[in-house]
């Protein structure tokens, strides 16, 4: 088996930037889970459902088509709301963990057509969940404010109308979705590296990142 580094951590904290430097630098595949999570919730919209239904949101988990992973609507706020509401019902993460799994485990080619290295995860229980033993850990977060201002920012840049103050309402409903399911609920590993990026900007995160990283693949 390759490497397998798991990023976990809350909306918005940034590890979805580290972990595509990190996958780039080490070669590995890339799986951004929370992918999963929002095309179910845009599967169950989509429909005309409820992403708070449980029967509709596990049906969209069985159904999911890998395909749908690219559909560009997946990065848009109203898919990101719903995933954080699928993300708490039992049946839909016991649904999406065996492709997860599969993903780490047997990891498909990079873009170049070369074999991975190894791969890299993230989400919100990759390191307590998906993947217990993963080769290293990472647990990726900032303060509400400054997440919400970074989310705010990439909103206004995309186009899209936002209010800082509701930006910031979206992302503490989230955490508390997101830390209260009794599902896999969001927590740092105990093995993990914790990397506070409030007052860090992007290059510094991914140096903090990569060291760490590289001390577990050479121990």
């Amino acid at each position: 088996m390759g490497i397998v580094i798991a990023i976990d951590g809350p909306a918005a904290a940034g590890k979805g930037t580290v972990a595509k430097r990190l996958a780039q630098e080490l070669g590995l595949a890339k799986l951004d889970t929370g992918l999963l999570y929002r095309g179910v919730g845009f599967a169950v919209l989509d429909a005309g459902g409820d992403p708070e239904n449980g029967e509709q949101a596990h049906m969209a988990a069985k159904n999911l088509d890998p395909a749908v992973l690219q559909n560009p609507a997946l990065r848009l706020d109203a898919a990101a709301q719903a995933a954080s509401k699928v993300a708490v019902i039992p049946e839909v993460r016991a649904q999406l963990l065996d492709f997860q799994r599969d993903f780490a485990n047997n990891p498909p080619p990079l873009d170049s057509g070369e074999p991975a290295q190894g791969a890299i995860l993230d989400g919100r229980d990759i390191g307590t969940t998906v993947c217990p033993n993963a080769t290293a850990k990472l647990f990726v977060t900032a303060s509400p404010e400054v997440r919400a201002d970074r989310r705010y920012k990439e909103l206004l840049e995309r186009g899209e109308k936002a209010i800082y103050a509701r930006v910031l309402e979206d992302i503490k409903e989230r955490d508390a979705r997101d830390q209260g399911r009794s599902a896999s609920p969001l927590a740092a590993p105990v093995d993990a590296l914790v990397l506070d990026t409030s007052e860090m900007n992007a290059d510094e995160a991914y140096a903090k990142a990569l060291e760490f990283i590289r001390s577990r693949i050479s121990a």
